[in-house]
């Protein structure tokens, strides 16, 4: 596990300030926690130095791109070995559809966060890339019916 840095009261406002709006300015994130511009570069850089900011990006809105259909599919590979896995990971980054993907204890060995455009895609994305890898003994989908919360925010109020 990393040690987490030591964060001040600005280090958090700025950090809550860039979750809300990566495109602020330094003058801008300035005004907002009450700092110089300067200042607000310097602790912007030392928290991407530190791994704290691991990038910015644009979200995207899937609905308005065609992207209805969001789904949650268990994998179950066919052995658990190191190969096997390593192999199974390699198939992950270079699907496109998979947003997420986690390593689980339980019944369930990967939990995966998948995006398409209809249940055509899901059905492809299950049987022809899922179902087709050598890897894969197992997987089973379920189809989000209504997304009730959507943030990447972290909890930043509870390191306070």
């Amino acid at each position: 596990m990393h040690e987490t840095p030591s964060l001040d009261g600005f280090d958090l406002r700025l950090l809550a300030a860039l979750q809300e709006d990566a495109r602020l300015t330094n003058q801008q994130l300035g005004e907002r926690i009450g700092l110089s511009a300067s200042q607000c570069s310097r602790r912007r850089s030392a928290l991407e130095a530190a791994g704290l900011i691991r990038g910015y990006r644009a979200e995207l809105e899937a609905e308005a791109l065609g992207l209805h259909v969001l789904a949650f599919v268990q994998v179950t590979l066919t052995a658990h070995s190191g190969d096997n896995s390593r192999r199974f990971r390699e198939l992950l980054a270079r699907v496109e559809e998979i947003q997420e993907a986690y390593a689980m204890t339980g019944d369930t060995d990967y939990l995966l966060k998948a995006i398409v455009p209809d249940l055509k895609g899901l059905s492809l994305l299950v049987n022809e890339t899922l179902l087709a890898h050598d890897s894969v003994a197992r997987v089973r989908s379920s189809i989000v019916l209504d997304k009730l919360k959507d943030t990447g925010r972290l909890p930043l109020r509870c390191l306070r």
